[in-house]
């Protein structure tokens, strides 16, 4: 029986809950030998990043986090910033790990984590900045319009969203009013409804990128329409594999994970949104050099 046989439901559930404690104490006396991650993939939320994530780990040189080896986010950036640097590096492989891998499979291997609120959070580009300043960033930006309603599906489904799309849209600015604010002002606060409610405002992307863009270098960023990894994900995968220095590896399926399907949109709420978004998304077109095939 492996650790993990046991955390995942094999021993009673207070057995469980006594070895993930104590695995979380010996990750964080030894954070002083754990390195930062490689990598982070900051967004976007109902982009794909799952899906993405659950690919990479495929790979025999990009570790899982530990000790809660099914999550793809310490949420570090936003959520836990207060439990400071040695927390944040117990979640990745320590540097005997690291060097184990490289001699398994001759090559080093690349930790990182998926959190697609990073690129929406006031303070996370400066925080990530500050203590990962060779970092490589992976965007995925999906049609802004799509991400909304997606956002909206997954927040209806999990029982936490009582309005329509419609409504919600409408609620929005009244719904997340100052919270932004607040998060800047006390680092310590986070705020559910800024991440559970911004349906719109999550899909002016630009507007999100500009603390990451004036923070990292051009060349530490692939930044990849979401579509594209839907259309074709096996390119998709052989980019990100590139731009991490990852040997290149093809997996026997790119399983979509994730995915909220449900009733079409109401075309008049598309159509406000494809008019709000338009300008938006044409800034971000010509500020990226890049050409996105959105409503």
């Amino acid at each position: 029986m492996t650790v993990r046989d046991l955390i995942k439901g094999v021993a009673p559930r207070q057995a469980r809950e006594h070895l993930r404690g104590a695995l979380v104490r010996y990750g964080e006396r030894t954070s002083d030998q754990r390195p930062l991650p490689d990598f982070l993939i900051i967004g976007t939320k109902r982009g794909g990043t799952t899906s993405l994530w659950r690919y990479l780990v495929q790979h025999p040189l990009v570790p899982r986090l530990f000790p809660a080896w099914n999550t793809k986010t310490t949420h570090y950036f936003e959520e836990n910033y207060h439990r400071g640097e040695a927390w944040f590096r117990s979640h990745f492989p320590t540097a005997r790990h690291r060097a184990a891998l490289e001699r398994r499979h001759g090559s080093p291997p690349k930790a990182g984590e998926a959190a697609p609120l990073y690129m929406f959070h006031p303070l996370a580009a400066s925080r990530a900045a500050h203590l990962m300043p060779r970092a490589r960033i992976v965007v995925l930006l999906r049609d802004p319009v799509e991400r909304a309603y997606s956002h909206w599906k997954e927040r209806r489904g999990e029982g936490v969203e009582p309005l329509s799309f419609a409504d919600a849209l409408a609620a929005e600015e009244q719904r997340v009013a100052g919270e932004r604010a607040k998060m800047i002002v006390d680092p310590h606060y986070f705020s559910q409804p800024f991440d559970w409610y911004a349906y719109r405002e999550r899909g002016v992307y630009l507007d999100h990128l500009y603390p990451w863009l004036d923070r990292f270098d051009e060349s530490q960023f692939l930044l990849l329409p979401s579509e594209s990894l839907y259309a074709d994900p096996a390119a998709t995968y052989a980019r990100v594999l590139a731009f991490l220095g990852l040997p290149p590896l093809v997996l026997p399926r790119y399983e979509v994970h994730n995915d909220r399907p449900g009733a079409d949109m109401d075309p008049a709420v598309r159509a406000e949104l494809s008019a709000f978004y338009a300008p938006h998304n044409a800034a971000l077109a010509a500020h990226l050099r890049m050409t996105f095939d959105w409503s």
